[in-house]
């Protein structure tokens, strides 16, 4: 057996064209949806995952604009912006470029941001609202791996999920919007982490199998159930001196050797990546639909 590949640079294409059309429709509604970013430093990463994701907002025509803030900008500052932000009826959805400079509190900003415009979902109300189900934004990570299970034809109802890692970004949302009684969950779920005891026990237990705890190779294949379905979240840095950055990109799994027992994989780099961004940009426009229709809330 060799499992097949999870598109995930497929499957972000297609919802970004579904979100272009609701984009054109809100426009031809008199709506003008926008996406805000605030940066705080000089972090390159950070930056290039900014401009990554203004990239994407033009590409369904989605309004943005980065406010670059210098390093030594103070929490009060921050949060000030973020306020105006909030009061500000031009934007439908707002991001802190994570992480932040160390004279700022993270969690402190993430209650800063207005919930409905949390386009991240990182606002406790909204943690909250994804554990009781409620409508509103997704952690854009877990939903994009939701998308992927659905469109992939691997709808994970009745299906035993299990979530090796319990981060606040994956792990826990991941395991809150799966458990739901809806479309595209309704699943079983099982959390493991780095304190699992005999770990390999529950990942052979899984039909869906997912790896989210940042270690290289943390999944073999003797871990793996014959014909589970392998959703791999890791990024992770190797050095290799073949390529020109000297280092490659690597999930949490052995994908040589697991694509041999899996019926489905999802490969690194192409597959939870290109999602991320799709989702951010899902939740954007749906606060827009809200913002629009106040009567009738999208999800």
């Amino acid at each position: 057996m060799t499992a097949q590949i999870i598109d995930g640079t497929a499957i972000a294409a297609a919802i970004k064209a579904e979100l272009k059309g609701r984009v054109d429709a809100l426009r031809a509604r008199g709506a003008d949806p926008g996406l805000a970013f605030v940066i705080v430093g000089d972090n390159p990463a950070s930056i290039s995952y900014v401009r990554g994701k203004a990239q994407a907002c033009a590409e369904i025509g989605l309004r943005s604009e980065t406010m670059h803030l210098p390093v030594e900008t103070s929490q009060e500052e921050v949060i000030s912006l973020i306020e105006r932000l909030n009061q500000d009826r031009g934007w439908d959805g707002l991001i802190v470029q994570l992480p932040l400079p160390p004279q700022i509190d993270e969690k402190a900003v993430a209650v800063a941001v207005d919930v409905e415009k949390d386009a991240d979902a990182l606002h406790p109300y909204n943690v909250g609202r994804m554990l009781r189900g409620d409508s509103g934004p997704k952690s854009c990570t877990p939903s994009g791996i939701r998308e992927l299970l659905v469109r992939s034809g691997n709808d994970p109802a009745g299906k035993h999920v299990v979530i090796a890692g319990r981060s606040n970004l994956v792990g826990k949302p991941l395991a809150a919007i799966l458990m739901q009684k809806e479309a595209g969950a309704n699943a079983t779920v099982t959390v493991c982490h780095t304190g699992t005891r005999d770990l390999a026990g529950f990942t052979r237990q899984a039909d869906i199998l997912v790896a989210a705890m940042g270690v290289v190779n943390a999944i073999t294949a003797d871990m793996v159930k014959p014909g589970a379905v392998v959703i791999d979240v890791g990024t992770n840095r190797v050095e290799d001196a073949s390529r020109r950055s000297g280092y490659r990109l690597v999930g949490d799994v052995d994908f040589e050797s697991v694509r041999e027992v899996a019926s489905w994989i999802s490969p690194v780099p192409g597959g939870v990546g290109p999602m991320t961004v799709t989702m951010l940009l899902a939740n954007t426009v749906a606060a827009a639909e809200r913002n629009a229709n106040p009567a009738g809330p999208a999800d």
